[in-house]
């Protein structure tokens, strides 16, 4: 008797890390929005389902965006309306100051502060820019004429990017990308000596608040003063702390998601050099191509909400208090949506409609950004090379690939890429 996979434990279960997939079509064939039996949360895989629940930040909240069931919310939630508890109890919940967790109107304000710190002319510099940071970063990587590609490229190009978008002194770059690397680090910026050790988000909390501060007393032309300085759309100036916090979640979590989606790129195009040809020979079709690779792995692959009041997805009701999670990975493969969904297709003509960067007010702000970082990434890639394929040598031959991928319910993607390539 084949095995019913929508009893396996999504959370827990290691099999569905390496090829969450199989998972995914069985519990959307049962129904695109079904209660899993561990942890009573609500999987919604179907695309207009997920749709669906992203844009109503009325009945559901965001507050649990990051935590999902672990470790739950910290008091029960009873009635019809739970929505004056999630307010008096969101600040016990882990990450609740980030702004995927945060909900109308604290969301609108916050949102509104990146959004005038990423700017359309801040972005097109950072663009620019974008192009001597590839070249910097292959030079170092494609010395040996092999390596690994998350490692030796895209973490360092993300993270120096990134630096650079937020205007990161460059005589500081070199020391915090080099902690960050770490992934453990000292006090601050020159405080090396200090034996506390901080996580790589208290680092980073630490040196935008130093940031932030000296720029509000001595302000300069420059990236980080406009930081220091940009308001709420009321006019008032945000405690530092708040502008810390929108600077610590552009740095984090659109360098991680990124590494992610160049490493998806860089699969696709070892694997299926025919695709990899197309793509040398005309680089208009790159931009339906990294749309493509968001579909079929999305970075992220999924977030959760917690329903504020009674309502209904799909046609399936769902109680005040209870926990769902929207699971962009399974709504990207919804034949109902994308024709023959498990196939990589460079021309798939509404590739564009996948969820990888979500949907509605919580939409990822940095999706531009991901977009031109991987773009650039890869013209660089291909300009100065051949052919670049995927080393034998460390995931095996074409049709049998042994590929690691992140333990995480969180995140998809490859712990290593090794590649192997031959350089102009």
């Amino acid at each position: 008797m084949a095995e019913d996979l929508t009893t396996a434990d999504f959370f827990r279960d290691s099999r569905l890390t390496d090829d969450p997939y199989r998972f995914y079509a069985a519990l959307r064939d049962k129904c695109p929005v079904t209660r899993e039996d561990h942890y009573g949360v609500t999987m919604v895989t179907g695309w207009q389902e997920a749709v669906d629940v992203y844009n109503d930040a009325d009945s559901f909240s965001s507050c649990i965006s990051v935590t999902g069931p672990f470790p739950g919310f910290p008091v029960p939630l009873e009635g019809d309306d739970v929505t004056q508890t999630i307010i008096e109890h969101r600040d016990e919940i882990p990450f609740s100051d980030q702004l995927p967790t945060l909900d109308p109107p604290t969301h609108t304000n916050h949102r509104a502060l990146l959004m005038r710190l990423i700017t359309p002319k801040r972005l097109k510099e950072n663009e620019d820019a974008m192009w001597q940071i590839a070249d910097d970063v292959l030079d170092d990587f494609m010395a040996p004429g092999e390596g690994d590609f998350i490692a030796g490229f895209a973490a360092p190009f993300t993270l120096r990017v990134i630096a650079d978008l937020l205007g990161v002194p460059e005589g500081d770059r070199p020391e915090l990308l080099e902690r960050l690397a770490k992934g453990t680090h000292g006090g601050g910026l020159g405080d090396a000596d200090k034996a506390l050790t901080k996580t790589p988000l208290e680092y980073l909390y630490d040196i935008f608040a130093e940031y932030v501060e000296d720029r509000r007393r001595e302000p300069r032309d420059d990236v980080l003063t406009g930081l220091a300085t940009a308001t709420f759309p009321d006019g008032t100036m945000p405690e530092v702390g708040d502008v810390v916090r929108v600077a610590t979640n552009v740095f984090s979590a659109g360098q991680e998601t990124t590494v992610r989606l160049l490493s998806t790129a860089m699969k696709v195009m070892g694997d299926q050099p025919e695709i990899q040809q197309r793509l040398r020979d005309d680089r208009s079709l790159l931009g339906n191509f990294i749309e493509e690779c968001l579909r079929i792995e999305s970075p992220v692959k999924g977030d959760f909400r917690l329903s504020r009041v009674p309502t209904t997805i799909g046609d399936q009701s769902i109680g005040a208090g209870k926990t769902l999670m929207v699971i962009n990975g399974a709504a990207n493969r919804d034949p109902r949506r994308f024709e023959d969904p498990d196939t990589f297709d460079p021309d798939r003509k509404n590739a564009r409609q996948h969820l990888a960067f979500g949907r509605g007010i919580h939409s990822c702000p940095g999706a531009p950004l991901a977009r031109a970082e991987t773009r650039v990434g890869l013209e660089r890639l291909l300009d100065r090379t051949t052919e670049l394929r995927i080393s034998e040598k460390h995931h095996g031959p074409a049709g049998a690939r042994n590929y690691q991928y992140i333990p995480t319910y969180i995140l998809r993607g490859l712990t290593q890429l090794h590649i192997e390539f031959d350089s102009k």
